[in-house]
């Protein structure tokens, strides 16, 4: 990969006015929201401008929120105060992160497939490690059956097999697990198509 690329959600990260992927939380947090109480601790790995983060914290939840990029970051932080909630939210590497704590639900949207496979099933793993019993993981990731789009083809290095991460939770209770393709578009970026895979799993033992 050419270092010197930088993707389109960086810049968009920087503007205030200009939202990269959606204001609004991933529907799948509110489907199974339910499985949360006013105690439940939640991490978001890969929030970029913290549609999901926000939305979490402003229903009362303790909500931690990392992100490689320090424009988002900055952004979601921004966010916040506009939104007067509190989000903890950090700058870190999903391939170097290390859990300080267990959650009750463990998020991941749209960033598994830009780390090499092998880096993104280690995270998974330590994420099951650190879920408490009954905890929740909403995971979304890009797969192969279609090539990837020309906006993220550069950096998507860790594209998923159809239901390769379906693998990944075998020994756990999985709720919903979708595999399907769909229409997207970004500022300045015209319409494409991306394959996911989408689970959401809870930790049974």
């Amino acid at each position: 990969m050419n270092k010197n690329l930088v993707p389109f959600w960086e810049e968009t990260y920087q503007k205030d006015d200009t939202i990269a992927f959606s204001s609004e939380p991933n529907v799948t947090i509110k489907e199974f929201e339910h499985f949360l109480n006013t105690q439940s601790n939640i991490l978001e790995a890969g929030c970029g401008e913290g549609q999901n983060a926000i939305y979490l914290a402003q229903k009362g939840y303790h909500v931690d929120a990392f992100d490689l990029s320090e424009y988002g970051i900055a952004k979601l932080k921004h966010r916040c105060e506009l939104s007067n909630v509190h989000v903890n939210a950090f700058v870190a590497d999903l391939t170097a992160y290390h859990f300080k704590q267990s959650y009750d639900m463990i998020l991941c949207f749209g960033t598994l497939h830009f780390v090499h496979k092998n880096d993104w099933k280690k995270f998974i793993s330590s994420a099951k490690e650190y879920t408490n019993i009954g905890g929740i993981h909403i995971m979304q990731i890009f797969t192969d059956a279609v090539p990837a789009s020309e906006d993220i083809a550069p950096f998507a290095i860790g594209l998923a097999k159809d239901e390769e991460i379906k693998e990944l939770y075998t020994n756990w209770d999985i709720l919903q697990f979708k595999s399907y393709v769909f229409e997207d578009e970004h500022p300045n970026v015209p319409k494409h198509l991306h394959a996911s895979n989408k689970i959401v799993a809870r930790r049974i033992k």
